[in-house]
This record gives C-alpha cells, structure tokens and sequence, in this order.
C-alpha cells in the first residue's frame, strides 16, 4: 500500500486564525488561541494520521516587523518554514494581504503546492468572499483557494482533501500515535501564557515568558511549578496583582485546562520573576527555547 506523508505549513498575517485552522485540522488543541496578536511565538506541529497518511501541520507566528530580537526569533521561524514544506496553506483574512511582500514573492516564485485559506467567511458577506477568491486566483495563479471558517470548521473538510492530495509519496515522520512534537512541559507554559494573553492589556503579555521548571507525574496528581518571566518589577507586581488575586486567577483557568487535557487532576504552582530585558538577550531566548542568529 502506498503511503503519503508531509510537512503543510500554515502562513499568514498576525490574527488570521492560523492557529484556530490547525487545531480544527488537527481535532485537538494545539495551539492557544487569543485575539491578541504575537499569540504563537514558537513553530508547532499538529499530527493527522491515517492508515495511509501522515500530514505534519505546522502553525508559525504571524508574519511582523521585527522590533525586538524576540520577533526577529518569530519571523526566522516564519522563513524557516519557507525552506522545508511540502505544501504552504497561506492564510488571510477577508482583504487581508500578506504584509510581508518578500515572503509572500517567494510563496508565488517557488514551485510548491500552494492552499489559499480565506478563513472567517462568517464574519462577512457573499459578495466580499467572491471577490476576496478572485483576487487570491489572481495573485496566486496555481494556488487553490477555499473559503472557510476555522472557528465553526466551515471549509476543512475541502483544505484536508487539497492537502491530502498534494502529499508527496513517503514513510511517516513521526510515530502515528503522536499529536504534537512538543512535550507536556511546552504545551503546559503555553496553556500558562494562553491566560496571561487573555488577562492582562497593553505591555503585559507581550513581556512575559513561562518556563516550567517541574512537571511530576504521581497516580493520582501531576504537580507542576511553573516560572512567569517579566522585564520590571511594575510589571511584576501587575502580574500578581493585589492580594495575589490575578496570578490566581492565572492559576485556577490554567489549571482547569490542564486537567482538562491530561485528563488528570494537577497542583499548579506559579512564581513571578523579573529577568530585566528578556525580548532582546540572545542568552535567555535560547534558554526559553528560542533559536538566535549567531
């Protein structure tokens, strides 16, 4: 029996709903998902398996102007994912280009299969969905163009048969039994940092990083203590907030879905600390995982 397999690699404009499509591809929350921009900042794979395919999703950050070495680690992952797929899902919104104009040249120059998603169809009017196909067909000539709503699964049924039938012949990559490449530790700071998005205004998230620097499995319970790095103490204190009510608030959500997703009860420990300048420290943003221009 023959069998497919490849890496599908989402790209688009901050806010699209890259995220929101992968995890409805993927049936699983991989990804956090919030309104706020700068929402991923790490290259994330979500695996669909069948007998006779593997499809390797990948949910990127959304393509910016670097301000800080942080974004300039964002937008490196962006071009990385440029080099190694075999298929590019562009996502936009409706009128949305991609506000990257070298990157979205190498997208129309290269020769790989390309998916234009138009996602959040159901936030506008017919008229504007046709003409938003139009002018993606015109764009990108050989592109495939689907209308879609990530967020009511509108359209995936059409993007994973497009994506199916572009698989390259190949052996899976990755044990068929897996979800993600990241570990437990990754998926429980994100599900920390999901919160923090949600929480907090202006500066805040965007300063902040989450490390876990313990993840014990026991029977019954997984106990976690988990770090929040911010740059000042202000910001600190914002974080705790008065009486310690936020970083609580910060600990209950998260904890409920943590439990939600190992399917286990779970102790959750936050501590807040200031690590001055985090955003532009080649040093700390390779101990947070990040990878830095040498």
């Amino acid at each position: 029996m023959e069998h497919r397999a490849g890496f599908v690699n989402i790209i688009g404009n901050p806010n699209v709903g890259k995220s929101t499509l992968m995890n409805a591809l993927v049936g699983e929350k991989v990804s956090i998902i919030t309104r706020k921009c700068q929402t991923t900042r790490h290259r994330i794979l979500g695996l669909v398996n069948g007998e006779d395919f593997q499809i390797v999703f990948s949910d990127t950050p959304g393509i910016l102007t670097p301000h800080y070495k942080l974004q300039q680690c964002m937008l490196q992952q962006v071009e990385g994912a440029l080099s190694d797929a075999d298929v590019f899902l562009v996502v936009t919104d409706m009128g949305e280009e991609l506000k990257n104009k070298n990157i979205l040249q190498e997208i129309k120059q290269s020769k790989i299969p390309v998916v234009v998603v138009i996602n959040k169809i159901d936030l506008s009017e017919q008229e504007k969905v046709n003409s938003a196909i139009a002018h993606w067909q015109s764009e990108i000539p050989r592109a495939e163009v689907v209308a879609c709503s990530a967020l009511h699964s509108m359209g995936i049924e059409r993007v994973m048969e497009l994506v199916k039938g572009y698989l390259p012949l190949s052996p899976a990559y990755y044990d068929k039994e897996m979800l993600t490449d990241k570990s437990m530790r990754f998926l429980v700071s994100e599900i920390i940092r999901e919160k923090i998005l949600l929480f907090y205004d202006k500066e805040i998230p965007y300063s902040t990083e989450v490390s876990v620097e313990e993840y014990k499995e026991e029977d019954n319970i997984n106990r976690i203590r988990a770090i929040i790095f911010t740059e000042r103490d202000s910001q600190k204190r914002i974080l705790i907030g008065r009486g310690g009510t936020m970083i609580k608030k910060v600990g209950t959500e998260a904890r409920k879905d943590i439990e939600e997703f190992t399917e286990k009860k779970c102790f959750l420990e936050l501590i807040v600390k200031v690590r001055k300048d985090w955003r532009n420290s080649d040093r700390d943003l390779r101990s947070f995982g990040y990878e830095t221009k040498k």
